[in-house]
């Protein structure tokens, strides 16, 4: 399952990611092990390596995805007839028949490239907004990458990628809203933080996004109440205040065991509504190919010289079925 995670700048969205992952990655279901999970940070704000107990000196040295579109492209390109080369790729581009695949987890030279270890989560980031963008580039370039990945990765059930998005409604820049399972938003008990909440499902709704908010920084029963008042039935549950997220975010994580037990049932209920989630590839490669038609009339055929609707693979639906590498 495909699981986002959203919010108001400085909601705590970044902290319930890496906290949602490391409960994840740290988890042995009966009979079952620790299960697939891949982490990715798509904010512009690179923290989710620092959240999950990177040092800075660390979180600056793992490889951005956003610095290696190319060779993304190249590989996912596969032998997919339809695309004319990598540099035809636009973030948008769906798959089709002769696209290379990803799993969750599994060896292939995009994930030995890009994805490392951090405080027992694989992890992969965008890559920081430097100074040399500043004025010239678009950061929805570089969080392109995350979308080409999103659209040519196969999970199945009790498999997750959890992503921290971009804050506020910046996310609907692209289609890339659209590629989760379950989208969580972190709310706190403030006008603004249900502002963004109001804004956020306004658009998610009209593409059958499934928006569940969690409740952060929740001090007594006057807040859980704000919330119920502003988001209603969406309210799926929420996290109090907490010495153990505290500690992580000094950076002194401690395994997930320490976390307060009424905090742990909140995790524990956000997987389990994860897990409920069903999952229509058909409307995951519609959404995906409705934003890609858009945006290739409303840029990408200019700036690729070509007529990329050609892209689409008019009937062809990923899933499990697809060979994956």
């Amino acid at each position: 399952m495909k699981i986002s995670f959203v919010g108001k700048g400085g909601s705590g969205k970044t902290t319930l990611a890496a906290l949602f992952a490391r409960y994840l990655a740290e988890a042995d279901p009966v009979g079952g092990g620790r299960p697939p999970l891949l982490a990715i940070d798509a904010d512009i704000n690179q923290h989710l390596g620092a959240a999950l107990g990177a040092t800075e000196a660390e979180a600056a040295r793992l490889p951005a995805l956003g610095e290696h579109l190319g060779e993304i492209k190249e590989y996912l390109r596969g032998e997919n007839p339809r695309i004319s080369s990598a540099a035809a790729m636009v973030k948008t581009t769906p798959p089709g028949h002769g696209s290379r695949f990803l799993p969750v987890d599994g060896v292939n030279p995009i994930y030995a490239a890009l994805v490392r270890r951090v405080g027992g989560v694989r992890l992969a980031v965008t890559g920081p907004f430097g100074a040399e963008d500043l004025g010239v580039s678009c950061y929805h370039a570089k969080v392109g990458a995350v979308e080409l990945l999103l659209n040519h990765l196969v999970d199945g059930p009790g498999e997750y990628v959890v992503v921290d998005m971009t804050a506020g409604a910046d996310s609907f820049a692209s289609g890339l809203f659209t590629r989760f399972d379950a989208t969580f938003l972190v709310c706190e008990p403030t006008l603004r933080s249900v502002g963004v909440y109001r804004q956020y499902v306004g658009y998610a709704r009209d593409y059958g996004v499934r928006v569940f908010v969690v409740g952060n920084k929740v001090d007594d029963p006057s807040d859980v109440d704000f919330l119920r008042q502003h988001v209603g039935a969406d309210l799926l549950t929420w996290l109090t205040r907490s010495r153990y997220v505290k500690g992580a975010e000094r950076g002194a994580p401690e395994p997930i065991g320490g976390l307060e037990p009424a905090n742990r049932v909140a995790l524990d209920l956000l997987r389990t509504t994860v897990d409920a989630q069903v999952k229509d590839w058909a409307e995951y490669q519609r959404h995906a190919v409705e934003f890609h038609l858009r945006n290739a009339v409303a840029w990408a055929n200019d700036r690729v010289g070509e007529d990329l609707a050609g892209q689409v693979d008019p009937g062809f639906v990923p899933g499990p079925q697809v060979p994956v590498r």
